[in-house]
């Protein structure tokens, strides 16, 4: 009973580790957005799942109608639950009781050559009916979505993220950015990817090779290495003039983001699925997008060059 004790005592002391690094990462990340903007700031809006305060919440960020960021959000989440039979069959979660914590942003910028880009980074728990911890893991990445592809930029962000990773294992980026270029993939329309990638995983669970405090920190390396991997390229870009047909190829091409979102992504599906914060999941929207039938840019055009780079993966890093 002692023992029993002691590990639920330590996998609460984890869990509120995790939660403080995550409102910390959400601070940064503001901080650095804002300054790259001169101009807008974040609102925040505190929510709970349930009238009654139980269920946990969030601190939704929205930034907009700013010099550099069109509409963003950084937000973070603590929420918990009872598993239901809809988890059950959708989500394939098994357990008495979860618990989810992690931080998930979208930045669409106004300029067309400043790129779209998304991250997510996050800690899940199952119990048994007596409240032990029956299955944990982490999951997230980063992802970039030009409209206009600058290949210096491509190599940035995916070396970025590399360096952080690959101390951890030197298998661990190219097996990451493959899950990463396969997952965020618009499949309906054959292999279409929404944007250039960067690198994803999911279910990362402790084992010998890799314990509960080096997941962790894996985490952390991934969750700290984002400005340097953004907020450079925007700075480089956010200046570039840019025109009426620019914008309408960023509209085109947000549509492909809009359908991603709402046909295949995990964590918008889940969101709705545990009764989470509409408002906040579908924040993910970028503010104005285009559904022109069968759109296709001109040969050998800008715009093509993105849209055949989102047809063929390429090994940035």
């Amino acid at each position: 009973m002692q023992t029993e004790t002691l590990y639920k005592t330590a996998t609460k002391e984890f869990r509120g580790e995790w939660i403080e690094f995550v409102h910390s990462l959400q601070n940064h990340i503001c901080t650095a957005l804002e300054a790259v903007d001169g101009k807008a700031k974040f609102v925040e809006d505190e929510w709970q799942r349930n009238p009654d305060g139980k269920g946990g919440g969030g601190k939704t960020r929205v930034i907009a109608n700013g010099n550099v960021f069109e509409k963003g959000g950084v937000n973070t989440s603590v929420v918990y639950g009872k598993v239901t039979e809809p988890m059950r069959k959708q989500l394939g979660i098994d357990g008495a009781k979860w618990f989810a914590c992690g931080l998930s942003l979208v930045i669409h910028p106004l300029n067309p050559f400043v790129p779209t880009t998304h991250a997510n980074w996050r800690y899940f728990e199952l119990y048994d009916e007596d409240d032990n911890v029956a299955d944990r893991w982490f999951g997230g990445g980063a992802d970039l979505t030009p409209y206009y592809l600058f290949e210096e930029d491509a190599k940035h962000f995916h070396q970025t993220l590399k360096n952080a990773i690959e101390p951890f294992g030197k298998d661990l980026y190219p097996k990451y950015k493959k899950q990463c270029d396969e997952y965020f993939n618009n499949s309906h329309r054959g292999f279409e990817m929404r944007g250039i990638g960067g690198v994803f995983y999911d279910y990362l669970k402790p084992t010998p090779d890799m314990d509960l405090e080096r997941l962790f920190a894996f985490q952390q390396a991934n969750g700290n290495c984002f400005i340097d991997a953004y907020i450079p390229i925007v700075e480089k870009r956010k200046n570039t003039e840019w025109n009426t047909q620019h914008k309408y190829w960023q509209e085109i091409r947000r549509g492909r983001y809009v359908e991603f979102n709402l046909i295949h992504d995990r964590g918008t599906i889940f969101g709705l699925k545990t009764n989470g914060r509409t408002e906040s999941i579908l924040m993910s929207l970028p503010p104005t997008v285009r559904f022109d039938y069968n759109y296709q840019p001109a040969p050998n055009s800008e715009e093509n060059k993105l849209l055949e780079a989102c047809k063929n993966p390429v090994d940035w890093a």
